[in-house]
């Protein structure tokens, strides 16, 4: 389910539509991209052929995690959302509503993190707000906006598939979800799955950006030439991910089950939590529209950088029609609506007492 349904997740795009989209201030002619479900950023002319693209997200402060691994998810998720326009952000602002019971020095080591990040990123942080709040005991700790300028036509938007593109998917479904259960429940995992898989799973957390294979594509193939669009894997897994994007591209998919990219460690944490890893957060992942006939291309480009990836689909002119097809042939439609399994899987495994 989602927000206002089961008072969990993100609004589904019933509650977009109705709620969110009629209700966006004052219209604006220098709006390139504004909001719509399915699309990560926003894009705005600022003339002279240039543009900016900004996108927004939570932060996380999870104190089990700790500070490193906290900031880790907030930066890299945000520069996710980024990385889809084909580029790098370039700066960043946060707001920070904090729980009372994290300290100064606790605040001061996650921040360091951010700061680092940022940092190594190339990221400039241009301001934001910083307090502590009374009643906050989520393990959201604000939210932070990034930005960056290129030029206009040079801007990819996750809503730019088109009908015959092949989409490609790196690394792996559910690598998000299974790499933090691995994280937050190391005894119970290593018990059941064995501690190679516990640790190959956690080491999985480290290689949640999409940045690296973003930026190889768009150099490969070209914005708006070989490489139509991007989109990163986050609630709802891989197969939420291409239906929003099919969704937003006003296309349809056909998907081989077969070929969803799924690695050992990935499928043992899976199935010991009881979490569907097509439908289970996945970022880390990314899926890209390219255009028939530059697949091997782009294939070659990704594993010489050591960067895995499948051809997984295609996206049809059959709007709204998202078909998968399973490995002994049976072909099914789907629609992504429901809630992602990992949250259940978490909080039941916490209420279980597992370690």
């Amino acid at each position: 389910m989602a927000a206002f349904v089961d008072e969990s997740g993100k609004v589904d795009e019933q509650v977009f539509k109705s709620e969110l989209f009629p209700y966006t201030g004052a219209a604006s002619q220098r709006v390139i991209q504004g909001p719509q479900f399915g699309v990560d950023t926003a894009i705005i002319d600022l003339g002279n052929g240039l543009a900016m693209a900004t996108s927004s997200d939570p932060l996380s402060w999870i104190p089990s995690m700790g500070a490193k691994a906290s900031a880790w998810l907030s930066v890299h998720l945000l520069a996710n959302d980024m990385s889809t326009t084909g580029h790098a952000p370039q700066f960043a602002q946060f707001v920070l509503n904090l729980p009372t019971a994290m300290g100064l020095s606790a605040f001061q080591d996650y921040w360091r993190h951010i700061h680092e990040l940022c940092e190594q990123m190339g990221v400039a942080i241009t301001g934001g707000h910083t307090g502590q709040i009374e009643g906050q005991n989520s393990t959201i700790a604000g939210g932070g906006t990034m930005f960056l300028t290129a030029p206009r036509d040079q801007i990819l938007s996750s809503n730019g598939a088109q009908p015959g593109d092949s989409i490609i998917l790196t690394k792996s479904m559910a690598l998000s979800s299974t790499a933090i259960l691995a994280m937050a429940f190391p005894e119970s995992v290593s018990r059941h799955c064995g501690t190679e898989a516990q640790q190959q799973a956690e080491s999985n957390f480290w290689n949640l950006s999409v940045l690296k294979e973003a930026r190889l594509a768009a150099q490969t193939l070209g914005i708006q030439k070989g490489l139509h669009a991007m989109h990163d894997v986050t609630e709802g897994g891989v197969l939420g991910a291409i239906a929003e994007m099919a969704g937003a591209s006003k296309c349809g998919v056909d998907l081989l089950g077969e070929a969803l990219p799924l690695k050992p460690e990935v499928d043992a944490v899976a199935r010991l939590f009881e979490i569907d890893p097509r439908l289970s957060i996945g970022a880390g992942a990314m899926a890209m529209a390219v255009k028939s006939g530059c697949e091997a291309q782009l294939i070659k480009a990704l594993e010489q950088e050591g960067i895995p990836c499948a051809v997984v689909g295609k996206f049809t002119p059959q709007q709204g029609v998202y078909r998968i097809t399973e490995a002994d042939g049976r072909q099914s439609e789907f629609n992504v609506e429901g809630k992602d399994p990992y949250w259940g899987a978490f909080f039941k495994a916490l209420k279980a007492g597992w370690k």
